[in-house]
């Protein structure tokens, strides 16, 4: 048994479960008018209700304890102050300071890293403003009209999501396009709807060596160079986000088209960084700008409020509750925001590949579960699809439904209808439907005894499943960057409780050295026979069928 499951926090929190584990939210509401406003935080215009939880004062203290004995405050401040607290990779974990304001200091091994930080700004802001208003064009002069980032995993989730959720504030003349899949069909369906004449790529790649963003990289070089006629093409037609300057270079992007990131920027952390090059190019440095002083106002709430009132506290710490102590399997994230439809795909890697981990920071095996399964769909999309799951099943999904209090798009009762169906579910989530309910529902549509009774057990449904709401005014840059701090807090704060590293993903690795080392037998005429006999017959079955 591990430290922490035998931990008198811990130990406290499993008593509790066994205790309140027969109460019901309904219940709890009905003996408590007040309890929306017990269990709602507000900072500034995000609203979050936790109410319709399987919660009480009790357990948000004994949550509390938990935080406090993971020492989750030093942990905080480690963070901030530039402690090296990736431990397996010796980097520290500064992406909050990419989006502190000018003037502030941040320290690390001494240094400060902002002249750094505002010296990249700067150079981004000058490049979008000169796409943006035709002066930096292309090889044949025509000015820009589609910008195509290729990447793969955070180089492109980040900005891809953050692109489709701020399209109201996008330019008109500058479309987005977003390239990360090796799949050949990902690149060739974007360069069929391009002209070249007008089409910039941004290569974001640290090291300017991932093999499907670099493979995808020459793909689209080839395109230029075979459409344009020239070499020269490349450097008017490429920016690169990256460290390499030296394979920048030999790619053909001239030095001033490369904008630097660090190593202590993380891949699913570095939307802040240039390689949100492509959203201020969509939306604009200014507004890119919001979005940085959004994540900041998050920082600073995250920072200095008390556990009890830490919006990312609160949020980590009742994921942990059904994680560990209910043996919740997966949770839901439904943005009732057609804009925000790539959010939930954005936070499958921000929590799942920080948090999927099985080994602590003392390289102990965990027994204990980490991070559980993060998905979702869009509302009212999923209504149609999985919901009956969350309503009816036989496992508990626990649920955060996002929704805007005003829409960008003003149509009839559209929003209206929206915010309904939004907060529908998360009532009827919490409440149920029992038996007596039913049957008076079916009473009243003028049914036989005889069809009530066949119909009854399916029209129960057992309700105590949980959610939380997060309301916003609009979907803007601000509030986007709000949002996305919110839950890479989130995040961390579960991996201090949990004490294993956020930050690395060997895992990830592991694939990308066995994928290097397959490629060669699968351009090979030779039969593979080096691996387990499943592997070495896929490969041989493809080497056959391609022969053919």
């Amino acid at each position: 048994m591990s430290k922490l499951t035998h931990s008198p926090a811990w130990l406290a929190l499993k008593k509790h479960k066994a205790a309140i584990g027969k109460q019901t939210m309904r219940s709890m509401f009905k003996a408590d008018s007040q309890r929306f406003d017990k269990f709602s935080l507000q900072v500034e215009s995000l609203l979050l209700d936790y109410s319709k939880n399987i919660y009480t004062a009790e357990t948000q203290k004994l949550l509390t304890d938990l935080a406090h004995q993971a020492q989750l405050g030093d942990w905080i401040e480690r963070m901030f102050n530039g402690a090296r607290i990736n431990s397996s990779e010796n980097r520290a974990v500064l992406h909050t300071a990419l989006r502190a304001p000018a003037g502030s200091s941040v320290l690390l091994d001494g240094r400060d890293v902002m002249p750094g930080i505002m010296r990249v700004k700067e150079q981004m802001r000058r490049y979008c403003e000169e796409v943006r208003n035709g002066t930096l064009r292309g090889h044949t002069g025509k000015a820009f009209t589609d910008v195509v980032n290729v990447g793969v995993g955070g180089s492109s989730l980040g900005p891809y999501m953050a692109c489709e959720a701020l399209h109201p504030y996008g330019s008109l003349k500058l479309n987005a396009h977003f390239v990360s899949n090796i799949d050949a069909e990902d690149i060739t369906e974007k360069l069929e709807i391009l002209n070249p004449e007008t089409t910039l790529f941004l290569v974001s790649s640290k090291t300017f060596t991932t093999q499907e963003t670099i493979t995808n990289a020459h793909a689209a070089r080839i395109w230029i160079i075979e459409k344009l006629g020239s070499d020269e093409a490349v450097a008017k037609h490429f920016a690169a986000l990256s460290t390499n300057l030296e394979a920048t270079s030999k790619f053909g992007i001239p030095p001033g088209h490369v904008f630097e990131f660090w190593d202590w920027v993380g891949g699913r952390y570095s939307i802040w960084s240039a390689i949100g090059l492509p959203i201020a190019l969509h939306i604009g440095m200014d507004n890119f700008e919001l979005m940085l002083a959004g994540a900041h106002a998050m920082d600073k709430h995250f920072r200095s409020a008390a556990f009890e009132r830490n919006m990312p506290v609160i949020l980590a710490l009742i994921d942990i509750w059904y994680t560990n102590f209910f043996d919740a399997c997966s949770h839901a994230i439904l943005p009732y925001d057609h804009c925000l439809r790539r959010f939930p795909a954005y936070l499958q890697q921000l929590t799942m590949e920080s948090n999927g981990k099985s080994v602590d920071r003392d390289r102990q095996p965990v027994d204990y579960a980490t991070n559980r399964v993060i998905w979702g769909e869009a509302g009212t999309n999923g209504q149609h699809s999985f919901y009956q799951l969350i309503h009816q099943g036989t496992r508990t999904v626990t649920t955060d439904f996002l929704a805007p209090v005003t829409s960008h798009v003003p149509l009839g009762e559209h929003h209206a209808m929206l915010l309904a169906n939004c907060f529908a579910q998360t009532e009827a989530l919490m409440l149920g439907k029992t038996a007596e309910e039913a049957r008076a529902e079916l009473v009243t549509q003028g049914l036989s005894e005889a069809a009530i009774e066949a119909l009854l057990p399916y029209k129960v449904f057992p309700g105590n499943r949980p959610s939380n709401t997060l309301l916003f005014d609009k979907l803007d840059p601000y509030t986007l960057g709000m949002l996305i701090a919110l839950y890479e807090h989130k995040t961390y704060v579960q991996s201090v409780v949990w004490n294993i590293n956020a930050f690395d993903q060997w895992g990830v690795e592991f694939g990308k050295q066995l994928a290097s080392s397959l490629l060669p037998e699968l351009n090979s005429a030779k039969p593979a026979s080096n691996h387990d006999s499943s592997t070495n017959a896929l490969i041989n079955h493809c080497l056959s069928r391609i022969s053919k």
